[in-house]
């Protein structure tokens, strides 16, 4: 068990995390052998969800029947998806050089609540696996079992070099914004611990990239080098702000540089977990999902709506949640609802600033009815320019572990945990590399980095 001066010595006092503060604990989140099972099916059924949704979303633009033997079709959904983005970024999403482009590093956030783990979000572009692998290295120093091991660095890289088989030894650039500076310190640790392996990696700015040619280069002891990956880490609604960002898009479609995640913004709408429970397009998950990664799915995605002001005929209802057992033809009716009926959580989709960190969720549950009929409204604002979506939320289960006091006694917290585990795409399949544990204070309603929460690694225990 590593003392707290130990964790400090290791963690919070290296550059990689300036500035940066959480709770410390002596151990790593324990995970019984039937969770990381559950984990590993987990990534597979997100990898899954990922190639049926660019099914659904090609064949929604296309305007072709969904089933094999049906004539079911949804242009709207290829409506919902598209709705806000750039044309030039919309065509680079249905270019044939994009198919079958999925992100090389998933990472769900997941709660653990008394009824198992439920997915709040799906994040294509996610932070913390500098992080996550810092962690991992440094507890499993003294831990054994530590979930994905303690080479999260190398198997990063290896899911990214296995995006371009071709080159033997490719030159990657970690691109991250302005917006994002906060994660470049982790990016510059892994870089660095990558270059030291002799893997070409580098973090970059965006406006570093060039475009010379056909290729994308990035400058390196003072001249250009030529990349052969590019790992995004902005988001697209940014896309303007890089410089370059055109020859970027044209480089992936002519084939001389590989990008992830790719520059596909439909797999960055969290509306699209709304469309996994969409009662038209039921048929569609069935047939296009393995029986257990859809049974997995619908287990743990809460159920999901998309928020819209639009007429309904006399006789119509909205899609979304009942109000006293009944069904709603207009989304003010929520703000009637009992606070249990209102366990609902207002989100922004995508492709805006508001759309990750927490920065537009309300829990309808922890508001005032005024509170939350404002957010209703504000979600439905014509002038917003992003969609917003509702999910049911499950609250985390009440969980104990230690932590180091001040004085570097131990003592038992209260709180609530998020998971967020990182796979790492290989082939047909995911890979479990790494599992961040995020333990907040019991009073906690939302789940976040902050001061007053412990991180951790996890660790399988039986």
């Amino acid at each position: 068990m590593p003392s707290l001066e130990t964790l400090r010595a290791r963690l919070l006092d290296q550059p990689l995390f300036e500035g940066k503060a959480w709770r410390l604990s002596p151990e790593a989140w324990p995970l019984t052998a039937a969770q990381v099972a559950e984990l590993r099916r987990i990534g597979d059924a997100c990898l899954g969800y990922h190639r049926a949704l660019e099914r659904l979303y090609t064949r929604s633009f296309q305007d072709k029947r969904l089933l094999r033997n049906g004539e079911l079709r949804a242009p709207w959904v290829a409506d919902y998806l598209d709705r806000h983005k750039p044309a030039g970024l919309v065509a680079h999403s249905r270019h044939r050089a994009t198919k079958g482009q999925l992100p090389a590093v998933l990472r769900p956030d997941l709660l653990l609540t008394d009824h198992g783990f439920m997915l709040t979000e799906l994040d294509s572009v996610p932070g913390g696996v500098g992080l996550t692998a810092y962690l991992s290295a440094t507890y499993a120093a003294d831990t054994p079992g530590i979930v994905g091991g303690d080479d999260m660095a190398g198997r990063f890289h290896a899911a990214l070099a296995g995006l371009v088989p071709a080159v033997a030894h490719p030159t990657v650039a970690i691109v991250v914004s302005d917006e994002s500076a906060t994660y470049r310190p982790e990016f510059e640790w892994l870089a660095a611990t990558l270059r030291a392996r002799g893997k070409d990696t580098w973090v970059v700015h965006p406006a570093d990239l060039m475009t010379l040619g056909s290729d994308v280069c990035v400058p390196v002891d003072g001249a250009p080098r030529k990349v052969d990956l590019v790992y995004r880490f902005f988001e697209l609604f940014d896309l303007a702000n890089v410089r370059g960002a055109d020859g970027l898009l044209g480089a992936v479609e002519q084939g001389t540089v590989a990008v992830t995640p790719p520059m596909r913004a439909f797999q960055e709408e969290k509306l699209g977990l709304a469309l996994l429970h969409h009662p038209v397009l039921a048929a569609y998950w069935r047939e296009n999902l393995p029986e257990d990664q859809h049974e997995t799915l619908l287990r743990i995605v809460p159920r999901t709506w998309i928020m819209e002001r639009t007429a309904l005929p006399p006789t119509a209802v909205l899609h979304a949640p009942s109000v006293d057992g009944k069904p709603i033809r207009d989304w003010a009716e929520l703000a009637t609802a009992s606070q249990r009926e209102r366990n609902l959580i207002i989100k922004a989709s995508g492709f805006h600033e508001t759309a990750w960190g927490a920065r537009s969720v309300t829990l309808g549950s922890d508001v005032s009815r005024e509170a939350w009929l404002e957010a209703i409204e504000d979600a439905l604002d014509p002038e917003n320019e992003t969609l917003h979506i509702l999910q049911d939320y499950h609250k985390p289960a009440r969980l104990t572990h230690p932590v180091y006091r001040e004085d570097g006694s131990v003592a038992p917290m209260e709180g609530r945990l998020r998971l967020c585990p990182y796979y790492f795409v290989e082939g047909e399949a995911t890979a479990l590399s790494g599992v961040l544990a995020t333990f907040c204070p019991a009073d906690k309603k939302i789940i976040h980095g902050m001061k007053d929460a412990a991180l951790l690694p996890c660790r399988q225990v039986g």
